[in-house]
């Protein structure tokens, strides 16, 4: 490889380095051509990119933007190193550990994880890596539990509204009647004068 080209691999991991928050550091070391083929189209299928280069090469693109910031990276720089960059901190996990299960090994090793601005160190990360929360979950969390409260509140307004109308239904079942009975009695009162009214020649007869 040439001075350019190193250089220009170098550009080129400063660019993802930069793009993203997450990437992981890992041992593709005594994989086949054919594995890691097959790790690409996972990586592909869930839109992480994997990037295999060498160690030197590595550093210096991440010195070359902050020695501070990924100081803890620098200790698992070592053997073959494929990184995986993801927008999903969780994501290359899960290939990781689905791959390994898949076929049955211990490969690819995680390295290192860098996790916005954490770093996790060893292959014993791997599993709490996976059950990592997203922002887009915590998000999630966070709405549903201010909409508990809210759930609540109109869950008992509800239930309030409910029990005014099974208490209305009865009274007015028994006001119908009621109503209906005071019409009863008042009407025979209403039709007495006609009964006069019908004496009446009899009454203007007698006056004669």
């Amino acid at each position: 490889m040439t001075k350019q080209e190193k250089n220009d691999v170098i550009e080129v991991l400063k660019g993802k380095f930069s793009q993203y928050n997450n990437f992981y550091v890992t041992n593709t070391e005594s994989l086949t051509v054919a594995q890691v083929t097959k790790l690409r189209n996972h990586c592909f299928d869930k839109q992480v990119e994997m990037k295999v280069a060498k160690n030197t090469l590595i550093k210096k693109a991440l010195e070359s933007l902050s020695t501070e910031k990924y100081a803890g990276v620098f200790d698992s720089l070592h053997n073959v190193t494929a990184l995986l960059f993801s927008e999903n901190p969780k994501e290359p996990a899960l290939i990781l550990s689905g791959f390994r299960k898949e076929s049955k090994g211990e490969k690819p090793e995680l390295k290192a994880a860098f996790i916005n601005g954490d770093v996790f160190v060893g292959d014993n990360q791997l599993k709490a890596l996976t059950q990592i929360k997203t922002k887009n979950e915590l998000i999630g969390e966070v709405i549903g539990l201010l909409q508990s409260p809210i759930q609540r509140v109109l869950g008992a307004l509800q239930n309030k509204d409910a029990a005014k109308e099974e208490v209305a239904a009865p009274i007015k079942a028994v006001a119908e009647p009621a109503v209906t009975a005071q019409v009863a009695e008042v009407a025979p009162v209403a039709q007495a004068p006609e009964a006069e009214t019908g004496t009446a020649p009899e009454v203007a007869a007698a006056v004669e």
